[in-house]
């Protein structure tokens, strides 16, 4: 048997000169046929590097590997950003849901997950994180150094530990080493709590008009105290509450019934660590 020096071609293959002719090696592929599809695709790009952004966050923060007025501020701008981009119609339509759109891509973040329907750090969430608030309406309210509470880390006379760039440190809580609140803290507090309470009375019933006010209510209550209070558990499950809904969603009657019930009840409940 006569041995051949190469190993001849599979009989089946015909070279297409042809093809191989019309084919531009140098030519740029091009992924969106418009500007419009481009801008969609570079959206949900974003939306998901903030998911996997806030999933890795928040395994840092477990572990202590990132201060907490770092997380508290990177969440809070993550989350914004987040929603900013779902606000584009567009975007919103193709994204769909937080699950549809993770079982898409094949994702598994579920801190991310409870994060995003939370809507808020969980430092703003769980009481006694004495971080709650801090890099969002906190960050310049103080000015002098008379402030409650100036001694810890950082800004020297800024209010609670979210200004400046204190850390968690220099909380105003009644608790914190025995400390009274500044009374410009609890007035905040207290004029935000009747805000939003006016606001149901006046028949703001929407979504967006009433989920930025009863974020500033949990943002005030944080930075007086970081004790839990009776009731304070009813103003979180009303933010995860607000937060699931779509920006036009209007709460019924009922719901605004028992959503001004819990906040007053909470608004008591917050009084009551003042004495």
């Amino acid at each position: 048997m006569v041995r051949q020096a190469y190993a001849p071609l599979p009989p089946s293959y015909v070279p297409n000169t042809t093809l191989s002719a019309t084919i531009n090696l140098d030519e740029e592929v091009k992924l969106a046929e418009s500007r419009a599809e481009r801008d969609l695709q570079e959206s949900l790009a974003e939306l998901f590097s903030i998911i996997v952004t806030l999933d890795e966050l928040e395994k840092a923060f477990l572990k202590d590997a990132v201060p907490e007025a770092d997380y508290t501020d990177i969440c809070e701008r993550s989350l914004m950003q987040y929603n900013s981009i779902l606000k584009d119609e567009t975007v919103a339509q193709a994204f769909g849901s937080l699950d549809a759109f993770k079982q898409e891509w094949g994702l598994e973040v579920p801190r991310a997950t409870e994060r995003i329907r939370a809507g808020m750090p969980s430092t703003a969430l769980i009481a006694g994180s004495g971080g709650g608030g801090g890099g969002g309406s906190g960050g310049g309210s103080g000015g002098g150094g008379g402030g409650a509470g100036g001694g810890g880390g950082g800004g020297g006379g800024s209010y609670g530990s979210g200004g400046g760039g204190g850390g968690g440190g220099g909380s105003n809580g009644p608790n914190d080493g025995g400390n009274v609140p500044s009374g410009a803290l609890i007035l905040e507090a207290t004029q935000d709590f009747i805000t939003f309470l006016d606001a149901l009375r006046l028949g703001l019933l929407a979504k967006d008009q009433l989920h930025p006010l009863l974020t500033d209510v949990i943002h005030a209550v944080n930075k007086v105290t970081d004790r839990d209070f009776e009731n304070r558990g009813k103003i979180v499950q009303w933010l995860i509450t607000l937060n699931q809904m779509k920006a036009s969603d209007v709460l019924d009657e009922d719901q605004a019934r028992e959503l001004e019930l819990d906040i007053n009840s909470a608004y008591q409940g917050f009084k009551s660590t003042l004495t």
